[in-house]
């Protein structure tokens, strides 16, 4: 059974539950870019709080399709957003083991967004050892039948509790490097959960392929 996502910069725990899990994966790349979604944005969790760390990008319409979105780089938000990761996370369990290759991702200032993005996904996968089918759109449909399809579910304005297809509690606590200054953060990006938690990150979130088919 496929499964249908929309791109994301450094996504959620949701996001990685079902790309992890899908069989075959489909990043949907003809759609029209969505602002304030997590196409480009992520949250981690710094030492003031949550922080959302937004990818600007260059504006050419109110319709621009996902795989034509460029990264805008006139702001330097890729040396910032490094420095935040970086100020997050150095303290935490894992950082040191995985630092070098996330740093050379910010080096390269990939043009467009979803290239980008993408480059994040097969990181992740390389780090867990997991190979995964990969594929971006060739149309766009509104809606997909006997496939999952969560383009439109995982949003900041969407409750990931209100998630049906979720057989996970994504809320099952691990140790957050700032978790002695607040209430444990779920669902936040995939960096949260590697970096604190390492190769365990891979087994908090998969399960086996079968217990997705019923959504």
């Amino acid at each position: 059974m496929n499964t249908f996502l929309s791109s994301a910069y450094w996504p959620n725990l949701q996001y990685f539950y079902y790309l992890l899990n899908g069989e075959e994966v489909i990043v949907e790349q003809q759609e029209h870019y969505q602002k304030q979604s997590y196409r480009n944005r992520t949250q981690i969790l710094g030492a003031n709080g949550v922080l959302n760390l937004i990818i600007p990008v260059v504006h050419q319409g109110n319709k621009m399709l996902m795989k034509d979105v460029e990264i805008d780089y006139n702001e330097n938000w890729h040396i910032k957003h490094w420095r935040a990761i970086t100020s997050a996370y150095k303290n935490s369990p894992y950082f040191e083991f995985f630092e070098n290759e996330f740093y050379y991702l910010y080096q390269e200032k990939e043009k467009y967004l979803i290239q980008f993005n993408l480059k994040q996904i097969e990181l992740i996968l390389k780090i867990f050892k997991m190979k995964k089918s990969i594929k971006l759109s060739d149309t766009f449909e509104l809606h997909y039948s006997n496939a999952v399809d969560k383009r439109f579910v995982i949003h900041p304005k969407i409750n990931f509790k209100d998630d049906e297809g979720l057989s996970i509690d994504l809320k099952k606590r691990y140790y957050q490097t700032f978790g002695s200054k607040f209430e444990f953060e779920p669902n936040l990006s995939i960096l949260d959960l590697l970096f604190n938690k390492g190769m365990e990150a891979k087994e908090y979130l998969h399960l086996h392929q079968n217990d997705l088919t019923q959504y």
